[in-house]
């Protein structure tokens, strides 16, 4: 039976860290739309006012110019905090007065948090190591914390990857630290056409007459469209239980036959030159040591905590195995008929900034 998510946030007072991120913008856009629920108050936490400016504005155009996007009022809603996830008393003054948290902020480069680990490190464990702390430390009545992880987070190789597993276990071990909160996570794939992700860069090497790169063709990746990774997230709060890590049964594509279908009859050369430091081959949504505690619910797969304080092992697992990036490789067909429905081909000329 699916649950209505449809008042998610009615009425709650939600902060998004990171909100003036790729996902935080969507994040952020979609809770105002009225799409999940209307809340009292959203806040953006960011430590770029450059951006909340940026934000705000595109966000007073949308509210002038579009019916769907915005709520008139949305001035009394919304609201915007210079702040950092890796300030403790930042976060403390942030998490006053708050029911949802989705924490957003991360350093998500694979490349970068290779070569600055330590900062990733600051963001993308600290940062959600102060959320526990301070609910816990202060007692704050915050309902529910959803962390935003990735598939890199399985098995990782890289730093990106390990920051993120850690943050899950800091969120999961969360929920005996601060019992009154609940603490969950979505865990996905890429998101298409996110900011720094491939195919703003494909349709960058496009419209400069090529060659396209990319690192290995036998590479495969999960891609989710931007409304779902939003209802993923959203779904969490809703149907989510304490220690949960929520994954989209996502479908994957080859970053080749991606490359291909954007190139389309273009006279322009593909070009391979080895994956870069911290990369997998194919990335993994659910791990060989995780799916004996996977169980199904509505369209996703939920692993359940390892902590015994948190539930038991469910008797039939869902999965035997892992769940992997070339288990569900999409049909060229398929991955076109993605691109096509989300205007994603280079002749649609799509502003990836006004998107993100």
């Amino acid at each position: 039976m699916q649950i209505d998510i449809s008042r998610a946030v009615e009425g709650k007072r939600v902060l998004v860290t990171g909100g003036t991120g790729s996902l935080g913008k969507v994040l952020v856009r979609t809770l105002l739309s009225g799409q999940y629920g209307r809340p009292t108050r959203l806040t953006v936490l960011s430590r770029d006012e450059g951006k909340h400016f940026s934000m705000r504005l595109a966000l007073q155009h949308m509210s002038a110019a579009s019916e769907d996007i915005i709520y008139k009022d949305y001035t009394s809603i919304l609201h915007f905090r210079v702040g950092d996830v890796r300030d403790y008393s930042s976060v403390v003054a942030a998490l006053r007065h708050v029911d949802i948290v989705f924490n957003a902020a991360a350093l998500k480069q694979v490349p970068s948090c290779e070569y600055f680990p330590s900062e990733a490190i600051e963001t993308n464990i600290l940062g959600p190591r102060n959320i526990v702390r301070a609910i816990s430390e202060h007692a704050l009545p915050v309902e529910v914390v959803i962390g935003v992880s990735t598939d890199k987070a399985c098995h990782p190789v890289n730093v990106m990857g390990m920051t993120k597993a850690l943050q899950e276990r800091v969120f999961v071990a969360g929920n005996l630290d601060a019992p009154q909160t609940r603490f969950t996570c979505a865990r996905y794939g890429n998101v298409l056409a996110s900011r720094g992700s491939v195919i703003p860069l494909f349709h960058a090497q496009i419209a400069a007459g090529g060659p396209v790169t990319l690192t290995d063709p036998t590479m495969t990746r999960y891609f989710l469209t931007l409304d779902e990774a939003v209802h993923t997230i959203v779904s969490a709060v809703v149907v989510g239980e304490r220690g949960e890590i929520f994954v989209p049964k996502a479908p994957a594509a080859r970053i080749d036959m991606l490359a291909r279908l954007l190139i389309g009859d273009r006279p322009i050369a593909l070009e391979a030159f080895g994956i870069r430091p911290g990369e997998k081959i194919h990335e993994t949504l659910v791990a060989q040591d995780e799916a004996y505690r996977t169980i199904e619910r509505q369209n996703y797969y939920v692993i359940r905590p390892a902590l015994p304080e948190l539930g038991s092992i469910p008797k039939n697992p869902a999965l035997k195995g892992a769940y992997t990036s070339n288990q569900r490789v999409m049909s060229e067909a398929d991955l076109s008929d993605l691109l096509t429905r989300n205007r994603l081909r280079v002749e649609d000329k799509p502003d990836f900034e006004a998107i993100y």
